[in-house]
């Protein structure tokens, strides 16, 4: 009887699976030529509201990231770009899954884009240079420079054509544009303070703790959940400082931004670490903001006092792009990830139809539940843009390649703070996996897995039990 029952679920599997496959298929076959067919028109809209089209990458990584003003240069399987300012050249790390997420129909078009590539090579005049970097020794890097840099040297290029903000398919609400009604709120990030209000006189026996907020979130995820719930002491001890990341929530969302890691951390020192004197801080993140969490802690080595980390991932570029986003169309979670992390002109239209008219989802889901629905999570879902999303994305969570195992070693070896990271056991995002092997490049990490919660409800739903494990491990680092 168990055999046959076990022959029976094994066959069920299998059914499953395969039908899954076969939808999942069919599905992403007509989304590929539908991002297409939407690319034009979007080439076509943005030509007739905004007088120019912003290239995207379905074409040209070149052409994407040159019409920015920014430079693009390519090292053997990696991409950056060179941003010139009248003081000084920074390098930025991005992601190749920007420009390159095979499908099925450029599978099938392959030969053309092969001619197209081939006639495009005898018009391009590639030089190769040499860079010394004299930095804590030698670094030598070879760098294959296309004839954009020659171009633009050449003055050949002029000035690239600011888009306006927000552009026709952005929201223009008060919310989701304040921060470009003055220079000062462009500079720096939304934040949130909560603590004593002595603070400012007695900042030798304060201690500061950072909130960095998930992908598509803002710092609603922390101020409406976890501030209420810590206690009075914890309240008197610490200053509690939640951000809205650089496209997110009511922190700024410029055009021109590829927001790459450099962008995210800088803006996160300017706005919180300067202005608020922070010397040394607890450091809580949740997914995405994990990544960022490791690359400030990294930056700041001395100055982490504890670093608790949400539902990290792993990072390795089109690995990862396969991992979240495995285009398939269950579980569902999964296959709202491929959509996002796949298509870049379909999910323009899902911010078009959804970030845009947040206000209106928003009046309708309060007036459905009579208000009993809290929007908090509605609103940090709402309030970013398409270029925000899309490039943060990948960037950030596809492109950050090798930083983050760098990172890693970085704190095992560097930084001597508690390492303490939660998982949810039904996260179908981000497997309990992605944690252990976090761990096993930090040993001292402590793994605690949240049985029967998943990305979000690991802390939604848990608040109160969630703010305790925090206030101890706050304690047992400072009493440390």
């Amino acid at each position: 009887m168990m055999g046959l029952m076990g022959a029976t679920r094994s066959v069920l599997t299998l059914t499953g699976r395969v039908t899954n496959d076969v939808v999942s298929f069919i599905v992403f076959t007509f989304l590929d030529l539908l991002d297409v067919l939407l690319c034009v028109l979007y080439k076509l809209t943005d030509l007739l509201i905004e007088a120019e089209w912003k290239p995207c990458y379905c074409s040209s990584a070149k052409e994407a990231i040159t019409s920015s003003g920014k430079i693009l240069v390519s090292e053997q399987g990696e991409s950056k770009i060179v941003c010139l300012s009248s003081s000084k050249l920074q390098w930025e790390d991005i992601s190749d899954t920007l420009y390159s997420r095979p499908s099925l129909v450029s599978d099938l078009s392959k030969s053309t884009v092969k001619e197209l590539k081939r006639l495009k090579v005898e018009a391009t005049t590639t030089i190769r240079t040499r860079d010394k970097i004299i930095k804590n020794g030698t670094v030598r890097s070879t760098f294959t420079i296309n004839s954009t840099i020659v171009e633009m040297l050449q003055g050949k290029i002029g000035g690239h054509r600011s888009h306006p903000i927000p552009r026709w398919s952005d929201c223009d609400c008060i919310t989701c544009t304040s921060w470009s009604s003055s220079s000062s709120c462009k500079e720096t990030l939304f934040v949130r303070a909560e603590g004593p209000k002595e603070i400012a006189e007695k900042r030798e026996t304060e201690e500061d703790v950072i909130f960095i907020h998930g992908f598509i979130s803002s710092s609603k995820f922390w101020t409406e959940t976890l501030f209420p719930n810590f206690s009075r002491e914890a309240k008197s001890k610490y200053r509690l400082i939640a951000v809205d990341l650089l496209g997110f929530g009511r922190s700024p969302k410029p055009t021109d931004s590829l927001y790459t890691l450099r962008e995210h951390v800088e803006m996160i020192q300017r706005s919180v670490l300067e202005p608020y004197k922070v010397k040394s801080f607890h450091i809580v993140a949740h997914s995405l903001g994990c990544i960022l969490a490791l690359a400030l802690a990294v930056k700041h080595p001395g100055a982490v006092k504890s670093l608790t980390l949400l539902a990290p991932g792993e990072a390795a570029t089109q690995y990862v792009l396969r991992k979240v986003a495995p285009r398939r169309v269950w579980p569902p979670i999964a296959f709202g990830a491929s959509i996002a992390c796949w298509y870049e002109h379909i999910s323009r239209t899902i911010c078009l139809l959804i970030c845009k008219n947040h206000r209106l989802w928003e009046f309708l889901t309060k007036l459905v539940t009579r208000n009993r629905l809290r929007t908090y999570m509605m609103e940090g879902f709402f309030c970013h843009t398409h270029n925000a999303a899309w490039h943060t994305l990948h960037n950030i969570i596809c492109g950050s390649a090798g930083k983050v195992n760098e990172y890693l070693d970085t704190v095992r070896d560097r930084l001597n703070c508690n390492v303490t990271i939660f998982h949810g056991s039904d996260d179908e995002l981000l497997p309990v996996d992605c944690s252990y092997a976090v761990q096993t490049r930090i040993p001292r990490a402590r793994v605690k897995v949240i049985e029967k919660k998943d990305h979000i409800t690991i802390v939604v739903g848990r608040q109160k039990a969630f703010a305790r494990e925090l206030e101890e491990i706050w304690n047992k680092s400072s009493s440390g």
